[in-house]
């Protein structure tokens, strides 16, 4: 077991737009926890471009993964590639004996998906999904307020919104066209599904219909859907950003046989809040509204590192927050609900491992 205070060498796999704006700058804010030395992209001069943002030393910018992993220098891996080599990068690192994150969604489909969880079950080695959502603080201030609501017997999850024709993303080749299932419906929906499983715990059967609306998409874009969980809650999932002019709405109400929790994180919103109401019956309601201070400013980038770092150096992967069995099955629900409605919206069980 390594000191706590050790400062881990990462290396970045994938150069591109979210390691160069998002990681990068987030890694940089903890050198207590780690220090970026080295980096790799098959597109060189994307390499050369992130290295001098991160003050990388030439001898460390590599066109080839495996040199990367196998630097004597590098502790740890941070990978950002087109999910469809999420399961090979993985499998590399473990090989190396490097624990590695990498982004969502976990895989393209979920035969690959499952491969990888049987790599990170079989290791010592952590193996971190980035799953940001998971560190926000709302999950902890709702959580508790769910014991009070009595049985869960029904929720609501909506986050829509209008399209952006400048959103940087866009431009992504391996988003515009996905060789991963879902497309934008997996690569952000995680992020709601994520919510909605940390509170509600693991879906059982959806049945949805999907629908493509812009073709900058690559494939179906809008998901409207009815879940049964395994809890026995039953309820809506709606997710989309394909939409003309609309108010981005995100708000997720949770019903129970004593009382309701309403959780808004809309964008509109000044912070999120949670409005909870106590009461068997509506003739006599109770109410309070909480504010959500956020403890991590960075949208729970940090938060995902510093786990990073404590379950790499006490060399625990059971520490890790968002491990594959349960991105897994984030996948899952978006597969079912893909499945469901090429099928006319019929059930489908989601699958597990």
């Amino acid at each position: 077991m390594a000191s706590p205070d050790k400062v881990l060498n990462i290396g970045v796999i994938g150069t591109g737009i979210f390691a160069t704006g998002t990681h990068l700058p987030n890694l940089q804010k903890i050198p207590q926890q780690f220090k970026v030395v080295a980096c790799s992209n098959r597109t060189k001069s994307k390499a050369e471009t992130f290295a001098t943002k991160a003050n990388i030393s030439s001898d460390k910018i590599y066109e080839s993964y495996d040199d990367l992993i196998n630097d004597k220098d590098v502790d740890v891996i941070d990978a950002l590639l087109p999910v469809e080599n999420n399961a090979m990068i993985v499998e590399k690192a473990i090989k190396a004996g490097k624990a590695i994150a990498i982004e969502k969604p976990i895989a393209n489909n979920l035969e690959n998906a499952k491969k990888l969880v049987q790599l990170a079950q079989n290791t010592s080695v952590p193996v971190l999904v980035l799953e940001n959502w998971l560190y926000h603080t709302a999950t902890e201030v709702i959580k508790p307020k769910l014991k009070e609501i009595g049985t869960i017997i029904g929720f609501n999850f909506k986050s829509t919104g209008p399209f952006y024709a400048e959103n940087k993303y866009l431009k992504t080749s391996w988003r515009a066209k996905p060789n991963h299932i879902g497309g934008y419906l997996s690569d952000g929906g995680v992020h709601q599904l994520a919510y909605l499983v940390e509170l509600l715990g693991e879906a059982e059967t959806i049945s949805a219909h999907t629908t493509q609306v812009r073709e900058q998409s690559g494939t179906d874009d809008v998901w409207f859907s009815t879940l049964k969980m395994k809890s026995g809650a039953i309820g809506t999932f709606t997710y989309g950003s394909a939409f003309g002019a609309v108010d981005k709405s995100r708000q997720f109400v949770i019903y129970g046989d004593k009382g309701s929790v309403v959780f808004d994180f809309s964008p509109a919103n000044p912070k999120p809040f949670v409005k909870c109401s106590y009461g068997v019956t509506g003739e006599n309601i109770k109410t309070e509204t909480i504010e959500i201070e956020e403890k991590d400013s960075t949208n729970g980038i940090v938060s995902e590192f510093k786990n990073f770092h404590e379950a790499t150096v006490s060399n625990d992967k059971s520490l890790l927050k968002c491990k594959p069995t349960i991105a897994f099955h984030h996948l899952a629900i978006v597969d079912a609900a893909l499945k469901s409605s090429a099928n006319g919206g019929s059930s489908v069980k989601v699958e597990s491992i």
